[in-house]
């Protein structure tokens, strides 16, 4: 898969490359604001920024303030929030609308539930409310977030909006909003002829979907589970390897 990978990476005249954040560029960890890059990490991104004709994106789920945070030192461009933000060349633009009206009942929801879960915590965005058990009991964290999804479900409120059941966590987010959409506003508005595109979670199958039958993109799914993407890695490290690849692949 490598080989095959650099070949079409190193044959392509413009290129794009789509990085999720969270267990694919970093373990996870139960505060997430523990999960930084290693220097390893931010020297291949560094040396993927390097190669010409070639673009970078983190496409994550996580807020804009966090992605600052985590990228203050790399002129990266980032996809935050599910697609709902973009920076690109250092300029944040907002990408959807949303009055977020809906995130009073739903944060209701979720701070009864968080009650009975201990280590559990809400995160609120601009365009989204996550419900963060990472740090709870396994059976307990589990259990308590099959009731916060059928909770959701059966909420009037909810009809116009995405429930995402992800990596210990649930979320809930405008159904207008995700990371497929965001690749076809890059696609529409720009000229690729590869495309590498990596994510773990059930939000990175939107953007393999939106890949999928676009023969110069190839897709890669991080860890178990079914997937759309074309093929598949076992950890965040495996990833770090192929791009390390790609970097040395040009030298």
């Amino acid at each position: 898969m490598i080989n095959h990978i650099t070949q079409r990476f190193n044959a392509a005249a413009k290129k794009l490359i789509l990085l999720d954040y969270d267990g694919t560029l970093v373990d996870f960890e139960c505060n997430p604001q523990n999960a930084l890059p290693s220097a390893q990490v931010l020297s291949v991104l560094a040396g993927l920024l390097n190669i010409s004709d070639t673009e970078v994106f983190i496409i994550t789920g996580r807020s804009q303030a966090d992605m600052d945070i985590i990228f203050k030192e790399l002129p990266i461009n980032i996809i935050a929030e599910h697609g709902s933000k973009i920076k690109k060349y250092g300029i944040w633009e907002v990408e959807s609308e949303d009055d977020g009206l809906w995130k009073k009942s739903i944060t209701r929801i979720f701070k009864e539930i968080a009650l009975s879960c201990p280590g559990a915590f809400i995160e609120e965005k601009m365009f989204s409310v996550t419900w963060n058990y990472r740090s709870s009991d396994q059976m307990i964290g589990n259990m308590q977030s099959r009731k916060l999804i059928k909770r959701l479900q059966e909420n009037a409120d909810c009809r116009s909006l995405r429930i995402i059941d992800g990596n210990k966590i649930v979320e809930v987010m405008n159904d207008k909003i995700n990371k497929g959409i965001a690749v076809n506003k890059l696609l529409a508005n720009n000229y690729y002829d590869y495309i590498l595109s990596i994510g773990d979670d059930q939000t990175d199958e939107d953007m393999f979907n939106s890949l999928l039958n676009i023969k110069f993109a190839d897709t890669i799914k991080v860890g178990e589970g079914e997937t759309l993407a074309r093929y598949a890695l076992k950890s965040y490290r495996e990833v770090v390897t192929l791009l390390e690849e790609l970097v040395m692949s040009i030298k």
